[in-house]
């Protein structure tokens, strides 16, 4: 009886287990092999070992990529998850509110990205929307080529980023917000207990497991970043935009190098799993010791 109902269990995880290694498992396999070729993309492949890898690592672009990536990861994750909190907060004490707000916040989200980056394009030129709205209140010395120069170009492809994405990290902190169980709050303000207090002492250390969500999840989304960089700027100015999936996107489908971006890619690959994995263990880790 018990090897029976194994064996049917198995027959219904097989079409998955087929699918999965098909679509997922042979595609990292193969990526792997060729990483370690000179393959230009037909069928002609030598072995070269790992000549790929080694060139990467003297390559200066990669370097400045990986920098820009990691960059770019940090400002997102940091500033995202922050402006969704403070947006969940701030819904979760104004009821009255709290749906149509919800509803204005993830509307950016439903925008394809290529669209969203687009309408920023426009946003950011130097006779765009925001230089205009900062003529128009008198703050003149604050206006900019926004994605000309590369102390601010970084930045502001992330604000697009940050823009469209801070709906998903709101609902995720306000349905946090809403399993919390209003006797504890309630108990707490009876205490006499401050809004800050509130936050530090109960509020934070229950939204840990939303926070290791949004945190993951933003993490993942903001490393493999590519309609936003290659439709804003290109990976300009002077390369200041450039980031590994950009570089990947070069190598293998203009610059001739089918190998080497391929290598890229399963560095790429193996960043993002490392990010996450240490950043979700890390939070993890802290949910079980609040």
């Amino acid at each position: 009886m018990f090897h029976r109902r194994r064996a049917t269990m198995a027959a219904f995880l097989l079409p998955a287990i087929v699918v999965y290694g098909m679509f997922t498992l042979y595609p990292l396999v193969r990526g792997v092999y060729l990483s370690m070729t000179d393959s230009l993309g037909g069928p002609i492949a030598n072995f070269v070992g790992t000549d790929q890898y080694r060139a990467m690592a003297d390559d200066p672009k990669v370097t400045a990529a990986l920098w820009h990536t990691v960059l770019y990861a940090a400002v997102v994750v940091v500033t995202q998850n922050g402006l969704g909190l403070l947006f969940a907060s701030l819904l979760f004490r104004r009821p009255k509110v709290r749906k149509g707000l919800s509803v204005v916040l993830l509307t950016p989200a439903l925008i394809s990205p290529v669209m969203a980056a687009f309408i920023w394009s426009y946003l950011f030129a130097p006779t765009g929307g925001i230089n205009a709205l900062l003529d128009a209140v008198g703050l003149h010395s604050l206006e900019h080529v926004w994605l000309g120069d590369t102390s601010t170009a970084l930045y502001s492809v992330a604000a697009v980023n940050i823009w469209m994405f801070t709906g998903y990290s709101c609902a995720i902190f306000l349905a946090s917000y809403m399993s919390m169980p209003t006797e504890l709050l309630e108990a707490a303000a009876l205490d006499g207990a401050s809004g800050w207090r509130r936050f530090a002492s109960i509020e934070w250390p229950l939204l840990a497991p939303a926070l290791t969500v949004n945190v993951t999840l933003s993490l993942i989304g903001s490393l493999k970043v590519f309609e936003f960089p290659l439709v804003l700027t290109n990976g300009g100015p002077a390369g200041a935009t450039d980031t590994l999936t950009l570089l990947v996107y070069r190598n293998v489908f203009g610059g001739g190098k089918f190998a080497y971006g391929v290598a890229l890619s399963v560095v790429l690959l193996v960043t993002v799993v490392v990010l996450s994995s240490a950043t979700s263990s890390l939070l993890r880790l802290r949910e079980r010791r609040i």
